[in-house]
């Protein structure tokens, strides 16, 4: 269950078969960089006697001392740097949307006492396929995320709010989220491609936009969707979708020739990523019955996002998600630390993993990341991180139905013995790995 990465980072303890060890005394845990978390919840040092029903019961409140109390990656933070306004620091320390907080399925007496106070609606949608309605509130001129916030709060003791944070790919990629290649790519001699053979499975990709023209995905069946104005071709995306379905002389993916369903979240533009977005397309890929989703992408826990994700896996569908590359100390990333999603990190050729992989509980299996080719430009790129591992574990699924438990069967052991928080419950899809040799890739996409 994802949530148990709550009690290692507040207590600085392990989970290990049935109970935590923590000291009972403390009350403070200190952070990189000299920061303090809150006080524990009474009680949390007795936890050994009592799980796991304690945990299910500390478990919000310990989340959402924790979704306050820890600190983005650098690289979060740079991105409203570089946004020209579009968007800020949310109170929570991650970036969002400039003056926009989420309203999860608000009450109609909620929605009318928010106007009353000066909150206006910037924007309502339906999310049929999750069966969820979001409303997009500005809050009063003058008036902080932190202040607005609480307010609503104050005003619907009991609804889910959430600002409307964005998400990045798994790791720093320069300005490509823009657009921009920013990889140096091989493009002579490119393979030709070879047919490739689908047998009508679907799979789903949530990140920047696919370049569908690339020889390795060419006679792929790709639909993509832009969520943030048209879609956008650009190289994360492409290197990620070459690795779901793509084929080509001397390059294979997890599942080539399966047809893909592109969900474009960044669209080019500064508040790419936003959590409605990627809301909007879980929803629309639901509504393509894909069943498993790849989701390379991290950011900060999103009520919206959490909500989206659940109701996505009640109607079947498999959510994959790298586990970022923020190093083995940066907190547990999302959505790969959502219950039930499959958290991803990444091996080297040795299959060993990276020494910049997030690490935790989180971490569900481990697969090729590095030292391996994908993608690029009008060729192939050396690639590295857990964005690139992710859909190589994503396209397994696929082609066995979504089933883990025989994933997990097939996974080799590594790290320490049996399931841990640096390989999961081991590495899978090394054979799937391409030599960057065998097609001549030059320059690298990293992360």
């Amino acid at each position: 269950m994802k949530p148990r990465f709550l009690i290692l980072m507040l207590c600085g303890a392990a989970l290990s078969g049935a109970g935590l060890a923590a000291p009972a005394q403390a009350q403070v845990v200190g952070l990189p960089g000299g920061g303090q978390l809150p006080s524990l919840p009474d009680g949390i040092g007795d936890l050994p006697g009592r799980l796991p029903g304690e945990v299910e019961r500390l478990g919000g409140q310990v989340r959402d001392r924790l979704g306050a109390a820890v600190e983005a990656p650098s690289r979060f933070r740079d991105l409203v740097r570089r946004s020209d306004g579009a968007l800020e620091l949310a109170p929570d320390g991650w970036p969002a949307v400039r003056a926009e907080i989420v309203a999860v399925a608000i009450s109609p007496a909620a929605r009318e006492a928010a106007l009353a106070e000066g909150f206006t609606v910037v924007r309502e949608e339906r999310l049929d396929e999750l069966d969820l309605t979001t409303t997009v509130l500005a809050p009063p001129r003058r008036l902080s995320l932190a202040r607005a916030m609480a307010r609503l709060e104050a005003l619907d003791p009991q609804g889910d709010y959430a600002f409307n944070h964005v998400h990045a790919p798994a790791g720093e990629m320069g300005g490509e989220i823009g657009g921009a290649t920013t990889a140096t790519t091989g493009g002579a001699g490119t393979p030709a491609p070879l047919p490739m053979q689908g047998g009508g499975l679907r799979i789903g990709l949530i990140d920047t936009g696919v370049d569908a023209t690339h020889p390795a995905l060419a006679g792929a069946s790709v639909q993509t969707r832009g969520f943030v104005g048209a879609a956008w071709p650009a190289p994360h995306g492409t290197a990620v979708a070459s690795l779901l379905v793509g084929r080509a002389q001397g390059f294979h993916s997890a599942a080539p020739g399966a047809g893909l369903y592109a969900a474009d979240v960044y669209g080019g533009a500064s508040t790419g990523g936003s959590a409605t977005a990627v809301a909007q397309a879980l929803s629309w890929l639901s509504g393509q019955n894909v069943r498993v989703v790849n989701i390379s992408l991290v950011g900060p826990r999103n009520a919206l996002v959490e909500t989206a994700v659940a109701r996505a896996r009640q109607r079947g569908m498999t959510v994959v998600a790298a586990v970022g590359n923020d190093g083995p100390a940066a907190p547990p990333l999302f959505p790969a630390s959502y219950p039930g999603v499959i958290g991803v990190t990444a091996v080297n050729g040795r299959n060993r993993v990276l020494p910049e992989a997030g690490r935790g509980p989180q971490v569900d299996f481990a697969a090729p990341g590095a030292d391996m080719a994908a993608a690029g430009g009008r060729g192939w790129v050396n690639v590295r991180g857990a964005s690139f591992a992710a859909p190589l574990v994503a396209g397994l699924l696929v082609r066995n139905g979504g089933d883990v438990e025989a994933l997990a069967r097939t996974a080799t052991d590594a790290g320490a013995a049996g399931t841990d928080p640096v390989y999961g419950r081991g590495v899978v899809g090394t054979a799937l790995r391409t030599a960057p040799a065998a097609v001549g890739a030059r320059g690298q996409l990293a992360r």
